[in-house]
């Protein structure tokens, strides 16, 4: 890659525990690979693709990264709120072309979570990390100058 890319993480803090250990995860391999980022916090999950779009329409960032937690409860909101989640994101990425990395957690109960978000376990935030850097790539090697 030619430029240093510019990433914006977008932290939903709704479960903040959660979402501190994916930023962790996802900052030291941002740091890795030379990239520079910023950190913005949403209330939630479903606040994220919002977020995300009033980002595009800034220029400012070369990614997108989508961190948060969603916990299967007692009723349907779990499923509507990860459907809406990932279809926001996605429509967007689509829409514009924005390279985005995926670290939503959309699991069953809180150990699931904290397994994944862990960065000496699962370490999910890493891997929407690459997804991000990757996408970023990709779109670098396409876009036509001139």
């Amino acid at each position: 890659m030619a430029t240093t890319p510019h990433i914006l993480i977008l932290e939903a803090r709704y479960y903040q525990d959660i979402t501190e250990n994916l930023a962790r995860g996802a900052i030291a391999e941002l740091e890795a690979w030379g990239a520079s980022y910023e950190r913005v916090e949403l209330a939630g999950a479903f606040e994220i693709p919002g977020g995300m779009r009033m980002a595009i329409a800034t220029g400012k960032y070369d990614g997108y990264l989508a961190l948060g937690c969603v916990i299967r409860g007692e009723t349907s909101h779990f499923d509507y709120i990860c459907s809406e989640v990932a279809r926001g994101i996605n429509d967007l990425a689509m829409k514009h072309m924005a390279p985005v990395g995926f670290g939503v957690l959309t699991v069953e109960n809180m150990e699931q979570a904290v397994v994944r978000a862990d960065p000496a376990q699962k370490n999910k935030g890493r891997e929407a990390t690459i997804a991000c850097i990757k996408m970023v790539e990709l779109a670098a090697t396409l876009r036509v100058t001139g």
